[in-house]
């Protein structure tokens, strides 16, 4: 425990003395503790720990002397240049935004003699995607005014916000903290936001997730006073608004990650086993709830998901986590602090491309694992129920709450939210969430659901998605219902090729082939990444195109509709031209060869790579 003597209010001449006398110092510690812990060990696939002590990351040195994570971005906020400077790209990430360009003009602002053009995208954190209509309809105006114009409901159940010059960051922040929300641990190598079924119920299980979801978000949030320091002042008088999530710690800095935080990024989900909607086997940490008696007794917890890779570097791999142990309800945050302490004191810290989670957790293998976290928790973990995932629901179009009031999910093709092409649905959005004035909570598919909606205002949803033109979720076909794309160009830096704005016409096609085939009232998932990061899940779905080169993917099937098997790859390099073609021989082989009730992923796994390619390969060749 770090006690702040000198004060977070100080002239600078104390704080840069509480950073030498009491920081550093402790950095210095744990750095040595850290390391020290490291044996040499032979993991679950046979690669041995060196014995000798791994030097730290660039990254892990720019968290130790950040001041718990202040940098030098105040200083930089105050500059004139429009972009951030290297280490402070790290730090930022930690407040909930990254450094982007809009990768659509370099070229054009090169041949002008100009540098790119920079902008940041701010990422919130909302807790089971739940918010109030107020706060979605802020999220509306800020992007408006701010930011791009549009927004971007995300893969995790938040709002990403693109567009975002520098000099308008700190109020873009402030605006979304002076609505009760918050950016802090959004991003960086934090738990991140915690996913949970969105669907709303009139019955205390759900109420079970959504409080053992908030209790997650504050239990596994950061304390650090940078962030109210940074973004949260009245630049009236000078004075930290007091903001619910963001309280300032009174006597310690960060008694759970330490002063440098975790190894990497890690995520954490809850669902019952009937709705697997979030994808919790792609979760660093999962909560899986076992119900008896209509009430949840405990969690089977899962460890080890996380679906980033580098194709060229083979000791990377995406992961779905392994069933660890039962715990009660009053143990799961315990629990989850464990899990969370384990992966902090003993993932990788020298090389960032395997220090996520699940690679410990191979190296060591989920019993060790098990046996560290019981360790740190002081007493011994029951082992899994039988209970697991067995189902799944995209939740979309009206769904009764069980309380005389109805939800409508509307799909949101890959989460963007704009006005464009005829298409108004920002404007239709902002008159629903006007008129409804209800909560609002938003899909791990992209989506979101207005909830609490009398009888009488049902008619109203649909004439004003009507007067808009935006199409009802009951009118999306299938397959582009269970579809998801990540951001990509123009604005991620890691995107290799196009995906948000190339899945639609991609599922344009299959459209009108799966209806000829009569698949169309078929279920599966299809994925696409710009990249093998994996931000869209695409590991766990029946098909998935991830971005391998400038307009070629590798095509991967054989995952699965509830998101607890990894699929395989089935073509690598395949052009963007021909993967209709593609996909239209493994949907025939798929009509032709299948069982009765046998969805697409299980096919493709039973069938397996070598016999799928040779009958996909005599479909287009004939």
């Amino acid at each position: 425990m770090v006690h702040c003597a000198y004060g977070n209010k100080q002239p600078g001449g104390l704080r840069r003395k509480y950073l030498r006398e009491v920081v550093r110092p402790l950095i210095a510690v744990y750095r040595s503790d850290m390391l020290s812990t490291r044996k040499s060990v032979t993991d679950s696939v046979g690669h041995r720990m060196p014995n000798s002590t791994p030097k730290p990351n660039q990254v892990e040195v720019i968290k130790a002397e950040s001041d718990w994570l202040a940098g030098t971005i105040q200083s930089e906020l105050e500059g004139d240049g429009d972009q951030f400077a290297k280490d402070s790209l790290q730090l930022l990430k930690f407040h909930g935004t990254y450094q982007q360009d809009d990768r659509d003009r370099r070229i054009e602002l090169r041949k002008l003699g100009k540098g790119k053009a920079f902008s940041m995208m701010i990422r919130c954190r909302i807790p089971g995607g739940r918010m109030t209509a107020e706060q979605f309809l802020a999220h509306l105006d800020i992007c408006e005014m701010l930011g791009n114009s549009t927004m971007k409901i995300t893969t995790r159940q938040t709002i990403q916000l693109h567009g975002v010059v520098k000099r308008d960051l700190r109020e873009t922040i402030q605006r979304i903290n002076s609505i009760g929300l918050s950016t802090l641990a959004a991003c960086g190598d934090v738990n991140r936001n915690v996913m949970c079924c969105p669907a709303k119920r009139a019955d205390p299980i759900r109420d079970e997730l959504n409080r053992l979801t908030d209790d997650l978000a504050e239990s596994l949030a950061p304390r650090t006073p940078a962030y109210q320091e940074l973004w949260i002042k009245d630049e009236d008088n000078g004075e930290v608004m007091q903001v619910a999530g963001n309280r300032r710690p009174a006597e310690s800095v960060e008694p759970l990650y330490g002063p440098t935080y975790l190894p990497r990024k890690f995520k954490c989900g809850v669902v019952l086993p009937e709705d697997n909607c979030i994808d919790v086997y792609t979760q660093d940490l999962g909560f899986i709830a076992v119900v008896r008696d209509g009430a949840i007794i405990g969690y089977n917890v899962i460890v080890g998901g996380g679906m980033g890779m580098t194709p060229s570097s083979k000791k990377t791999f995406p992961a779905i986590a392994q069933r660890m142990a039962f715990c009660t309800t009053d143990q799961a945050i315990d629990v989850a602090k464990a899990v969370l302490l384990v992966q902090r004191d003993n993932g990788d810290r020298s090389d960032r491309k395997v220090a996520r989670m699940k690679y410990l957790v191979a190296r060591w293998g989920v019993e060790r694992f098990r046996k560290e976290v019981e360790s740190v928790l002081g007493y011994e973990l029951a082992n899994c129920t039988e209970d697991d995932v067995r189902g799944v629901d995209d939740h979309m179009g009206w769904q009764a709450q069980k309380d005389g009031l109805w939800s409508y999910g509307l799909c949101i093709e890959n989460g963007r939210v704009r006005d464009a092409d005829s298409i108004d649905l920002k404007s239709a959005l902002r008159e629903l969430a006007t008129t409804l004035g209800t909560e609002i909570r938003l899909a791990g598919n992209q989506s979101l659901i207005f909830c609490d909606i009398t009888s009488n205002l049902r008619s109203s949803v649909t004439e004003i998605l009507n007067r808009h033109g935006v199409r009802a979720s009951e009118q999306f076909s299938l397959v582009r219902r269970y579809s998801m794309a990540c951001v990509a160009l123009p604005s991620c830096g890691l995107a290799i090729t196009e995906a948000e704005r190339r899945l639609p016409s991609v599922i344009d096609e299959l459209e009108t082939s799966l209806a000829k085939l009569g698949l169309n009232a078929d279920r599966f998932t299809i994925r696409m990444t710009g990249c093998p990061n994996g931000c869209a899940r695409p590991y766990v779905a029946d098909v998935a195109l991830v971005g391998k080169a400038v307009d070629c993917y590798t095509i991967y099937v054989g995952g699965s509709l509830l998101g607890n098997r990894l699929a395989f790859i089935h073509r690598d390099m395949v052009h963007a031209e021909q993967i209709h073609d593609e996909l239209a021989a493994l949907f025939t082989v798929y009509k032709r060869d299948r069982r009765i009730g046998e969805c697409l992923g299980d096919f493709c796994h039973r069938a397996g790579s070598d016999l799928l390619m040779k009958q996909c390969d005599e479909i287009l060749n004939a």
